[in-house]
């Protein structure tokens, strides 16, 4: 009997290399749209949201209701900068398909919770050939953004599984955060967007250096600690 028969996962820094490709366009569209510098550290603490609350804690100089068409115009100099316009690489980080195809043969139900849109989501997943890996998805944009947990819940219910049951996997606070708001056990991956200090303050089981040491953490194969 698995204690973790469900695991939920990030996509952007957990999977997917994606985070260099993100940041530079989260930069562009600001100094596109809005003549805006934004420094690399900003731009990476946003990812994970999404995009509309993103943008807007990037940018809390703008007023909500004030600056409202400024802030969809960076959204959507975003949008069509990450999906059309970027010559920035988001590739799986090593290791991937193998993890996965492991942990599908071992029985686990996989699922992913991101803060990408389901056009972003899809590309990602249609690129890489990996939507055979996942019972479920759930995208910002369809649900409330993280760390609100209702794309966990929804997760939850759908594919008829405990918080209890499940796993929380992902490389930001907001992730750490979501599953604190579920009461779902959780664990941080260092090679995203926060590292592991950051990740800590948010009680994972374990901070891992790499996606593919997620396989001997479940099996116990060796001893692990967060300290």
């Amino acid at each position: 009997m698995k204690k973790y028969p469900l695991l939920v996962f990030d996509w952007d820094g957990t999977l997917v290399d994606s985070i260099e490709r993100i940041v530079t366009s989260l930069q562009f569209a600001s100094r596109h749209a809005a003549d805006i510098i934004v420094d690399e550290q900003r731009a990476r603490d946003v990812i994970g949201l999404g995009l509309a609350e993103a943008i807007a804690k990037l940018h809390p100089e703008m007023d909500e209701h004030e600056h409202r068409t400024e802030l969809s115009n960076i959204a959507d100099a975003y949008r069509q900068h990450y999906l059309h316009d970027n010559a920035v690489p988001a590739p799986l980080f090593d290791g991937v398909n193998e993890l996965l195809d492991g942990l599908r043969a071992d029985g686990y139900t996989l699922a992913v919770s991101t803060g990408k849109s389901r056009a972003g989501l899809q590309c990602s997943i249609d690129e890489h050939d990996m939507a055979k890996y996942f019972a479920t998805t759930r995208c910002a944009g369809e649900n409330r953004s993280k760390p609100h947990p209702e794309m966990l819940h929804e997760i939850l219910q759908e594919l008829n599984f405990s918080a209890d049951q499940t796993l929380m996997i992902g490389d930001s606070e907001h992730d750490m955060k979501m599953a604190n708001n579920a009461n779902m056990p959780c664990i941080g991956v260092t090679h995203g967007v926060h590292d592991a200090t950051t990740l800590k303050r948010y009680d994972p089981l374990i901070c891992l250096d790499n996606i593919t040491d997620l396989s001997d953490f479940l099996n116990h194969t060796q001893p692990y600690s967060i300290e």
